[in-house]
């Protein structure tokens, strides 16, 4: 009886060692807070496509990108990621008098599905019944710059998480520090990129004008931002208050020609990747994990264009832009995504 025992524990514990080196989140449950979403993958997700198990059918309005991304230049290192502050004027743009997302037909789709809402008020860390007040709290912009974000996916009744390069013209919906909290093309809730055990490698298809070291994390606005100093198509400037979806905006001066202090990273060697779908987590668990961005970015060098306005950073420059927790206001060394 004894050796029975011995050999049926054995059994059992070889049991339990398969099903944990089999799970999809690579052996590590929610519970232990890890938020690594397939370490070495960051998806690239063109501004008018749906993407991977959206929450909601498009609500977006504007989400056609520039002929060619516009991409930052100066002292910026090759493969760099910079960090922009979310108030930065010209970070953001659009059309003015025209919202780029519909937040009331978002509104509508979460109302007839009350799983999604629950899923996406678990990622915003907010209450379910609190959903419409939260995306009417946010203001719709149209990002300038390819940005690395947390994408966040729906599927088996529950939110995932991925990291993600968003291309430049792609509608999403700002909190007023400027940070990007759902994307309008799939009503996906969105949070600041977090940190990868090991190189990156892009899936998805590049874009024409992609480059890794016009990628850019947008970092919180050491206040809250009343309004956003945006740039329309056509390289006039506008304001656009907080919140609001486009009624009261008007034209505006263009920013001072500083250019900004950013933060820069410098990523290992970069691979490529075929895989056309990302890999999948619990979506984050702390707001340590939710905010730091180290990692690295998405490599593949292609010339910018000129034809854009100068986006943020350039040294043109537009506005002014920091990484929080900077005291001199210059440039740091960060960790972040490479292909």
């Amino acid at each position: 009886m004894p050796r029975v025992a011995l050999i049926a524990a054995a059994v059992v514990a070889a049991v339990v060692l398969a099903v944990v080196f089999t799970r999809p989140d690579g052996g590590t449950g929610a519970s232990d807070g890890a938020t690594s979403t397939s370490d070495g993958e960051v998806f690239l997700q063109p501004a008018a496509d749906t993407g991977p198990d959206p929450f909601t059918e498009s609500t977006a309005k504007e989400s056609s990108p520039p002929p060619v991304t516009p991409s930052p230049t100066g002292s910026a290192p090759q493969n760099a990621v910079r960090g922009m502050e979310g108030g930065t004027p010209g970070l953001y743009g659009g059309t003015r008098n025209v919202a780029s997302c519909d937040v009331e037909k978002q509104i509508t789709f979460f109302k007839g599905a009350p799983d999604k809402q629950r899923a996406f008020a678990s990622v915003q860390r907010i209450d379910p019944s609190d959903v419409p007040a939260y995306l009417r709290s946010l203001t719709p912009v149209q990002l300038r710059m390819d940005t690395w974000v947390t994408n966040h996916g729906y599927k088996d009744g529950r939110a995932t998480s991925y990291q993600a390069v968003l291309q430049a013209g792609t509608a999403v919906l700002v909190d007023d520090r400027g940070v990007p909290r759902a994307r309008c093309a799939c009503g996906n809730p969105l949070s600041p990129p977090v940190p990868q055990k090991s190189a990156a490698k892009t899936t998805g298809d590049k874009w024409p004008g992609y480059t890794s070291s016009g990628i850019v994390r947008v970092t919180p606005a050491a206040e809250p931002i009343d309004v956003f100093v945006m740039c329309e198509p056509d390289g006039e400037w506008f304001e656009r208050d907080k919140g609001d979806t486009g009624k009261n905006d008007r034209r505006t001066e263009p920013p001072d020609k500083s250019s900004p202090p950013v933060t820069t990273t410098t990523p290992t060697s970069p691979t490529d990747s075929t895989t056309s779908r990302p890999g999948t987590s619990e979506p984050p668990t702390s707001e340590t994990d939710e905010t730091e961005t180290t990692s690295e970015p998405p490599a593949d060098e292609t010339p910018p264009s000129e034809d854009s306005p100068p986006p943020p950073g350039d040294d043109t420059g537009n506005g002014t832009g920091s990484d929080t927790g900077t005291d001199t206001g210059g440039t740091t060394s960060d960790q972040a995504p490479a292909s």
